[in-house]
């Protein structure tokens, strides 16, 4: 690779031979910009879902390894935990029948990984984080075996000079220190890709920042961590701590975390890759033989090396993605924010929202991001984690000048949104039986105020009230989640837990 190791992590010199690796990287993708050399748009969509591994008393099994030598698939791969999969759906045009396409290949693949599993005493769970988890899961042992892991877990803990503090307040208090990064692999996150073309990334990125609180009202699925009853949906305090770099005096200086929703619209995706090189210090400082500069001289693409493993280890919700297909460049929005889970018509559902809604803010003439101050996103996004279903949004309102108000988000979504989204889906050419479907899953999880956060949440206390301890009640709600899931009706159906 052409980097020296040394022990406590690169060389200096090395870091500096990066750097400027690294911003020759940036005038490539600028000349890229400016020379038009990227995909016409697809209307290109991608999924992807990490998934837990537990047993059948609802406890995590350690055993990615074992379970994807029996899948033997590319489709399934490691996560940070050894408790984790991941699987990649290949990218879809978004269009015609499309989410149930996706809901049958995801039925399919998860079944099938679910019976290699059961044969290592094991089930597949996609939940945003699996409630029996506990400090001596997530420790540095049981990170899955591979040098990028170990490596990134290296760089963190040597940036911070200190353990990772864990430190979240919410319905309960939770305090924990970790030698490792481990609680991150907790996070199991639905991450949906769109490619776009320069010229409509920044307002696709917008959009999706806009909807982003949105998305995790209704689909909160993460109200449990180490036992402890915290946010709705908690990866996102969690992810933000458990990946934190920065030593206490730089907090208190501003500087900004790695985990991060952002501090302004843009009004390019060019911005976002040279902000990731003008805050963000590297954690994986390694140069490539390429010289993007000379390949694009003569007449060649470059992969911008440098500039992705930066980009990969700064953990935006709202990802910008370069790659490369078929020798092209091209663009994507990476949106983060859904936890996993509950039932594939859940995955789908939220799918659809996300979709829908982007199109039709995209193509607004008035944007939102014109009428809505960047802080008012971010403000909403924190509560939408703390509180899911309760959460109050600012948002403009129709027929009042556009001024923002606070309005609670099952309202917001079912007099607003859901129409927005539908245009959006039908402006895609998604075929209207779908698009009901679908979005008739949102409607009912607010009007009937349930997500799958609120019935894991409801069931724990159903099974405290009925005599179990605190750890007992959280397996038992993971053995009854786990027994819907199986029955496949969407969460705002199901019966009341233990």
């Amino acid at each position: 690779m052409g980097e020296k190791v040394e022990a406590g992590g690169f060389a200096l010199s090395d870091r500096r031979r990066y750097r400027d690796k690294l911003q020759r990287c940036l005038q490539g993708l600028r000349r890229l910009l400016d020379e038009q050399r990227f995909d016409r748009p697809r209307d290109l969509m991608g999924l992807e879902i990490e998934l837990n591994l537990a047993d059948a008393e609802g406890m995590p099994r350690m055993m990615n390894a074992q379970v994807l030598e029996r899948i033997a698939s590319r489709d399934f791969q490691t996560e940070l935990g050894q408790f984790n999969l991941e699987v990649n759906i290949l990218p879809h045009r978004l269009s015609g029948r499309v989410l149930d396409q996706l809901a049958e290949e995801l039925r399919t693949g998860l079944a099938y990984a679910d019976r290699k599993a059961a044969e290592v005493d094991a089930r597949i769970v996609m939940i945003g984080i699996l409630p029996t988890l506990t400090g001596d899961d997530l420790v540095s042992a049981n990170l899955t075996a591979a040098d990028r892991y170990t490596l990134l877990n290296d760089q963190i803990m040597t940036a911070r000079g200190e353990e990772v503090v864990l430190d979240i307040e919410g319905v309960e208090h939770l305090r924990y220190a970790s030698s490792s990064i481990a609680p991150e692999a907790a996070c199991t996150s639905v991450q949906l890709h769109l490619q776009v073309t320069p010229g409509r990334f920044a307002d696709v990125w917008n959009a999706a920042q806009a909807v982003s609180a949105v998305q995790v009202a209704v689909g909160a699925n993460s109200p449990f961590l180490f036992g402890r009853e915290l946010w709705r949906e908690s990866r996102p305090p969690l992810f933000l701590q458990a990946t934190d770099t920065r030593q206490p005096e730089l907090i208190a200086q501003g500087v900004r975390p790695r985990t991060w929703f952002g501090e302004r619209w843009i009004s390019s995706a060019y911005e976002l890759f040279e902000e990731n090189g003008r805050y963000f210090p590297p954690l994986l400082p390694v140069c490539e033989d390429e010289e993007p500069l000379e390949v694009l001289d003569a007449g060649g693409v470059p992969s911008l090396a440098e500039m992705t493993l930066l980009n990969g280890t700064i953990y935006r919700w709202n990802r910008p993605v370069y790659g490369i297909a078929d020798g092209v460049p091209h663009l994507r929005v990476e949106n983060r924010v859904l936890p996993a889970g509950p039932t594939v018509t859940d995955v789908l559902a939220n799918t659809a929202l996300y979709y829908g809604l982007v199109r039709t803010l995209a193509d607004d003439p008035r944007p939102v991001w014109n009428r809505m101050p960047f802080s008012a996103a971010a403000e909403n996004f924190d509560a939408a984690c703390r509180h899911g279903m309760d959460a109050r949004l600012w948002w403009p309102r129709p027929g009042r000048g556009g001024e923002l108000s606070a309005v609670p988000v099952d309202r917001l979504v079912l007099e607003e949104l859901l129409p927005m989204a539908a245009r959006g889906l039908d402006v895609w050419g998604i075929e209207p039986g779908d698009r009901d479907r679908y979005l008739s899953v949102i409607e009912e999880r607010c009007r009937r105020r349930v997500n799958g956060a609120s019935w894991q949440a409801e069931a724990y206390h159903r099974a405290l009230e009925g005599g179990l301890d605190r750890e007992k009640a959280l397996a038992a709600t993971v053995r009854r989640y786990c027994e819907l899931v199986r029955a496949g009706e969407p969460v705002h159906g199901w019966p009341a837990g233990p």
